[in-house]
């Protein structure tokens, strides 16, 4: 079809078959002029600047460099970027907004496996699953059931601290179980977080009642650092802290400290640095559960976020507007 826009992918590309496995690239194929083969790491190459010069829509990825002003100038036909990951905040130039570009972000396509990961983590701990399981391996005679009556999730007040898309996703899927589910958000108000199943608290009196504490904030300047030394006091003894958004969220130092003593216990996904050195004591803890930022989508969950960008791309080609869409205003408050 010789109208069919000219695309160009920029992203690693060890990342393409998994987002855009054959059927799907297929059926981007039918929408847009795209070589597949041609997957811009840089667009300092010469064949990736041919390119780059007749693209009106850029698909991007992991592993894209920045859409700057200087990337502006040599896409004059550019008018939208689909981003099959998460954020943008790294990849979208000022110089973009200021062009009027169309984006689009398959975050609330990532949120979905960040929500899983968090849910299982969230209900293994109110089993006191974690600390069962060093605890059994330093004696097998031990039983949970006699040695624990506080373990169990009937009537576990768990606290979520950010209504995002994944914090949203999560309040849904802890529904329908036995909970009582909080929630602090400064965007929000008590009807809303209502209408999401949860009290809306204060993030102090959320830390101060809550046993379960669930990081879902964005890594914005308001909120590096948001649970400090003092903050992080007033989660009760023996409470769990599960962070899957980011590390920076958490002061870092203030964190060990309190991990160190054993009085609190965490589930960590991210960090603040990634991954932590590797003499960190987080390694060793047996009270921290630590994973190397695999909450997100990962190995066949990487074709969701592909089929978000082609039915974007199928949206863009229709003339109808984006399902999701980002725009300069929301990053000042979303991640």
């Amino acid at each position: 079809m010789a109208d069919r826009p000219k695309a160009l992918f920029t992203m690693h590309a060890r990342y393409l078959s998994q987002l855009f496995p054959a059927p799907l690239m297929d059926r981007l194929e039918k929408l847009v002029d795209i070589d597949p083969s041609l997957v811009a790491q840089r667009f300092d190459q010469p064949e990736v600047a041919l390119a780059l010069a007749d693209a009106e829509i850029m698909i991007t990825g992991w592993g894209s460099p920045r859409v700057d002003r200087a990337v502006l100038a040599a896409a004059p036909r550019l008018r939208a970027v689909v981003h099959a990951a998460g954020t943008v905040r790294h990849l979208i130039d000022d110089a973009c907004w200021e062009r009027g570009l169309l984006v689009s972000s398959a975050a609330q396509a990532n949120a979905l496996p960040v929500a899983e990961y968090t849910v299982a983590a969230v209900l293994l701990a109110g089993k006191g699953v974690f600390d069962a399981r060093e605890r059994y391996r330093a004696d097998p005679a031990f039983r949970r059931r006699e040695e624990d009556p506080a373990a169990g999730n009937y009537g576990r007040r768990v606290g979520l601290i950010g209504a995002s898309r994944v914090g949203r996703r999560v309040l849904e899927l802890l529904r329908p179980y036995d909970l009582a589910l909080t929630l602090a958000d400064p965007y929000l108000d008590a009807a809303e977080a209502a209408r999401l199943g949860a009290e809306l608290l204060p993030l102090d009196e959320l830390l101060r009642t809550s046993t379960i504490v669930s990081m879902h904030a964005p890594d914005i300047p308001q909120t590096r650092g948001l649970l400090d030394r003092r903050r992080l006091a007033l989660i009760p003894d023996g409470g769990m802290l599960i962070n899957t958004a980011r590390g920076a969220l958490v002061d870092h130092d203030a964190l060990i400290a309190e991990l160190v003593t054993g009085r609190i216990s965490a589930v960590l996904d991210v960090t603040d640095p990634e991954p932590p050195p590797a003499d960190s004591p987080l390694f060793h803890m047996p009270n921290v559960f630590l994973t190397p930022h695999v909450a997100g989508s990962m190995g066949n969950e990487l074709e969701r976020l592909g089929r978000s960008a082609v039915e974007e791309i199928e949206r863009l080609t229709d003339r109808r507007p984006l399902a999701h869409p980002v725009t300069q205003s929301d990053l000042e408050r979303v991640a």
